[in-house]
């Protein structure tokens, strides 16, 4: 998941499993998330009157949505239009004190053949004893520990330097401060608020690839605080050469410091995450069931720490023994083959929407800017390739377009693939997007 909004959807997704439309429209069409964190969620509504219906009808079905896509128990806040100008302000350093928190420390990063080189670098720039690790920048897939080392660095750079500030941001909040500081007027408060950090954190900025006006501002961005001589951290699930819509001078600022990657865990390393989130949680294991978690969870931390997190709660709720036999029914809905994922059309929809800075409402609607028109034809055919939906069930996800629409579209973008190498690599981009549900 790359972001709130995908959560969100998620969530509407699995209590639209429950629910009728009419409910989803009437309650949840201008609820909006706020803020999301390791253990809360925070939506927003235009009033008290469908805050009371939402909280007292659906906050349990939201928080078991949460628990089927991240495996842990998660708080759920609802804030009305007056309570949300109150909240952002009370809330403003709050993700800050998240990052401060132990939970993601160099100390509670577990180390292993298979990051141990992404950790140095880390650990260095974080002391400031390379200044030629400049940028540094970190890739992997999902879930291997990036964001946890963005945070380690700036919670030990806060420890040394209070004085520092410190900007961390998503690739695609960064676009969207960009375009909100456009609407209004605000471009100097944006330039100030990136340009004058001493240390620079961003996560996720394949999310810049392909926008151009992003790009050039980032590109500005990134001379200022390199010519100031001011530590540079980037995060991507792909390296830079990879990113074929990423500007060729990015590109070589990009690889200009240090580029490392992070590699899914190997069993020794998988054995020691476990045992360390049991200590945390204070849940004891034998070996046999950190042996079983081991050699059937290979590919991602996160994952790991989610069946040991679905351990405790079994314990906690069910008061039930835990062991090598109890272990696999306990964590079974949590094994997952990649190769078996078929993403939902709304993903599809939302990621391609994204990649064009647009909604999915934008593609679902009726405009006709030859954006949207590109990406509402790119996401039939991804659909298309990705699902086994028919042409006319493709047609009902974008209004009931009808049959020859669906067709056209498809032509168009075999089409473009024929003759356009770029254009394949924008395909290879977002399917990437999309399979990073998995």
């Amino acid at each position: 998941m790359n972001s709130i909004d995908d959560v969100w959807s998620l969530v509407l997704k699995i209590l639209g499993e429950n629910l009728t439309s009419v409910a989803i429209s009437t309650w949840f069409n201008d609820c909006k998330a706020v803020e999301l964190t390791d253990n809360r969620l925070v939506l927003s509504v235009p009033t008290s009157f469908k805050k009371g219906i939402i909280e007292d009808r659906f906050t349990d079905p939201i928080k078991d949505a949460l628990r089927q896509l991240f495996v842990s128990d998660y708080e759920v806040i609802i804030l009305d239009e007056n309570e949300l100008e109150s909240y952002k302000n009370a809330s403003e350093n709050k993700f800050d004190s998240r990052m401060d928190s132990d939970e993601y420390t160099f100390e509670r990063f577990v180390v292993g053949n298979s990051n141990k080189f992404a950790h140095a670098a880390a650990k260095a720039v974080a002391g400031g004893q390379k200044k030629d690790y400049n940028p540094l920048f970190i890739y992997g897939e999902s879930g291997l520990g990036k964001t946890h080392l963005l945070y380690a660095i700036r919670h030990e750079v806060r420890r040394l330097h209070p004085e520092y500030q410190i900007v961390y941001v998503k690739g695609d909040d960064f676009t969207n401060d960009l375009i909100n500081a456009i609407q209004t007027g605000k471009n100097v408060e944006f330039r100030d608020k990136y340009r004058y950090a001493d240390l620079f954190l961003m996560d996720d900025i394949q999310f810049i690839a392909g926008k151009p006006s992003t790009q050039e501002e980032f590109f500005n961005t990134f001379n200022t605080l390199y010519e100031a001589n001011h530590q540079i951290v980037f995060t991507s699930d792909r390296p830079p050469q990879e990113m074929m819509r990423l500007a060729d001078r990015l590109k070589t600022r990009f690889e200009s410091g240090l580029v490392t990657e992070i590699l899914p865990p190997d069993y020794e390393t998988r054995m020691a995450i476990i045992r360390n989130k049991a200590n945390q949680l204070g849940l004891e294991l034998s070996e046999e069931t950190s042996d079983f978690i081991a050699e059937n969870f290979t590919s991602n931390v996160r994952q790991i720490e989610g069946a040991v997190k679905k351990l405790v709660a079994y314990r906690d709720m069910m008061d039930g023994e835990i062991n090598e036999k109890s272990v696999s029914t306990i964590v079974h809905d949590l094994f997952k083959d990649a190769s078996e994922f078929t993403p939902t059309p709304d993903i599809i929809i939302e990621e391609c929407a994204k990649y064009y800075s647009l909604t999915s409402e934008d593609l679902k609607g009726q405009s006709r800017s030859r954006n949207t028109v590109l990406a509402r034809q790119l996401a039939m055919f991804l659909i298309r390739r990705l699902t086994r939906y028919t042409l006319q069930d493709i047609g009902t996800f974008f209004e009931n377009r009808d049959h020859a629409t669906v067709i056209s579209s498809l032509r168009k973008i075999e089409e473009m693939l024929a003759k356009n190498q770029e254009f394949n690599q924008i395909i290879k981009d977002i399917t990437a997007n999309i399979n990073a549900y998995a």
